[in-house]
């Protein structure tokens, strides 16, 4: 059994998905850590998630990440260091970590994900653009292309980025991702129902009801909190309503992408055009949202089948070709 073992790591906003080079494995759970009295660890990852929402009052559960950046360094190390330990990380030697980070940060914090990845300063630790990474899964020729766009729509943030001839020409986050649509699902149904429900039963509303590009008229039962008497109570939420409440931030993201296009080169965006918008990102799992944002866009745009496991599929590839070795950064 080797001492030293290389994993692929993909830091998203809601789930940290890792990658056993040994095991040839992907590990998934969610980005959350569960504190009790504000300094005990109880649990990271899953186990947390299970806490959510049901924790006492001396316990807060929180995600160490925001807009798909770090917040919490210390914590975000925690749950790291307890999921990489879930993988089969060895401590003897240290590990290699290949680490997916977004293209504009800055350098400060780029110094914070060397920071969480080598705490023990026995890692060696190389960072990869994620747009490299979901370029290398959704099949672009990185060296060749003269344009292609990538839009990873993930759990709070969205990253818009153009690549040209093997470089990140452009890149931007925009503050809008899965999280802000469970929340105007949840404020739509507290103004209409007068129910307050959890961000569990939102984003379950968000993936079954969202039909975008169809007028379905279907409904389901949810249980929540009246916000008048404060007692449980069910009610009922409609496709429409659902639809209605993701339209605003999802049409936001859709400026931004027109955006983009009006600042790029006229021949880099013709090449766009022609091959058309790149979409991955977990929450690119509402139908037909891919229909939307090509109406809205006037683009034809290629939903990739990986979803939210895209960017970490680029590193698994990434990890093994030594011809993709030269997007690594130290």
């Amino acid at each position: 059994m080797p001492f030293h073992k290389t994993f692929g790591v993909d830091l998203g906003t809601s789930m940290v998905k890792i990658y056993s080079c040994q095991q040839d494995t992907i590990l998934t759970e969610k980005n959350m850590i569960a504190i009790r009295n504000g300094k005990q660890i109880l649990a990271a990852g899953n186990d947390a998630y299970e806490i959510f929402e049901k924790n006492p009052s001396n316990v807060s559960v929180i995600t160490p990440m925001t807009f798909g950046k770090i917040a919490d360094i210390n914590h975000t190390e925690m749950v790291l260091h307890s999921l990489l330990e879930k993988a089969g990380a060895g401590t003897v030697l240290g590990n290699t970590l290949y680490l997916a980070v977004p293209a504009d940060l800055s350098e400060i914090e780029k110094r914070a994900y060397y920071t969480i990845g080598n705490s023990s300063r026995k890692n060696k630790i190389y960072m990869v653009d994620k747009t490299i990474a979901d370029a290398v899964a959704l099949g672009i020729p990185i060296n060749k292309t003269k344009g292609s766009m990538v839009v990873n729509i993930g759990a709070q943030s969205c990253e818009i980025s153009v690549i040209e001839k093997g470089r990140v020409v452009l890149s931007k986050i925009v503050e809008i991702g899965g999280k802000q649509l469970n929340e105007s699902i949840q404020n739509m149904v507290r103004r209409r129902c007068n129910l307050n429900i959890g961000s569990r039963t939102a984003r379950r509303l968000k993936f079954s009801l969202a039909y975008l590009k169809e007028d379905k008229k279907e409904a389901r039962k949810v249980v929540g909190v009246d916000s008048l008497t404060g007692l449980p109570q069910e009610g009922v939420v409609s496709s429409r309503m659902v639809y209605e409440a993701i339209l605003e931030p999802l049409g936001t993201i859709c400026e931004e992408i027109r955006f983009f296009l009006e600042r790029i080169p006229p021949q880099i965006r013709q090449n766009i055009s022609r091959e058309g918008i790149n979409l991955t990102g977990g929450t690119t799992k509402i139908p037909d949202i891919e229909w939307f944002i090509s109406r809205q866009t006037g683009q034809k745009v290629c939903l990739s089948r990986f979803y939210d496991l895209c960017t970490i599929y680029g590193l698994k590839e990434i990890i093994g070709s030594k011809s993709l070795r030269k997007w690594v950064k130290q």
